[in-house]
């Protein structure tokens, strides 16, 4: 089955600017994504899609390829990831090249490695779903959580505010990660998070949302702790 790597690196960011290319320990985040793209040995294609010439450049230099630029339609901030994929797809079919399972990565995600790419493609293909999905459990049960209500705390499900945590349900969220995604499921249903999408369970270590300065200095942190070598 051929593998395409499809890396979504916008050029606009409001909350950090030039946050895709804004250097990660040393390093532009968005070189982590494309390398574990690469090292993962898996993918018949590693390419970014992009608005930005610079990304563009910077990408080529860290061994992806940017065959083209995305459109205008989906270099907006309205535009969704479905849109983003659906349309490189689309370019490459133009091409003559048709991909039977794509993994779509963000460009800020440097917990990212080449063994949970290899991983989450080998569930893609032997568990037969047409998605999976990095995944972490809430730190704290959901089903506790409180709501303001004017001006006062009021427990949102009272019923389970007694319940151990042990006994209530585990929740979950995106990673914000990757999605490694079955071509054909996807062109009929454009979505990422598809009616058969399997799991791949992350530890809490390997995961951090990065929106703010402060959560780039806490990724940082995450990420000497985990690789202290590097």
């Amino acid at each position: 089955m051929r593998k395409i790597a499809i890396i979504t690196a916008r050029g606009g960011s409001k909350r950090i600017p030039n946050k895709n290319r804004k250097l990660f320990l040393g390093k532009p985040i968005l070189q982590y994504s494309i390398e574990a793209a690469i090292q993962a040995d898996i993918f018949d294609e590693v390419m970014v899609s992009t608005d930005d010439t610079q990304i563009a450049k910077l990408a080529i230099e860290a061994g992806a390829k940017v065959p083209f630029y995305r459109s205008e339609k989906t270099a907006n901030d309205y535009a969704t990831t479905a849109d983003v994929i659906e349309e490189v797809l689309a370019c490459y079919q133009e091409k003559g090249q048709d991909y039977e399972e794509a993994c779509c990565i963000y460009p800020t995600a440097p917990f990212v490695t080449p063994l949970r790419l290899q991983e989450a493609m080998t569930h893609l293909e032997t568990l037969h779903a047409e998605a999976v999905m990095p995944v972490v459990s809430f730190s704290f049960p959901p089903q506790r959580c409180v709501v303001i209500r004017e001006g006062e705390l009021q427990a949102r499900w009272p019923e389970h505010m007694a319940a151990r945590s042990q006994d209530l349900e585990p929740y979950y969220h995106d990673a914000g990660q990757f999605y490694a995604i079955r071509v054909s499921a996807f062109r009929q249903q454009h979505k990422m998070i598809m009616t058969h999408t399997l799991p791949l369970i992350l530890s809490e270590m390997e995961v951090q949302d990065i929106d703010t300065e402060e959560d780039w200095r806490m990724a940082e942190l995450k990420y000497s702790l985990l690789h202290p070598d590097k």
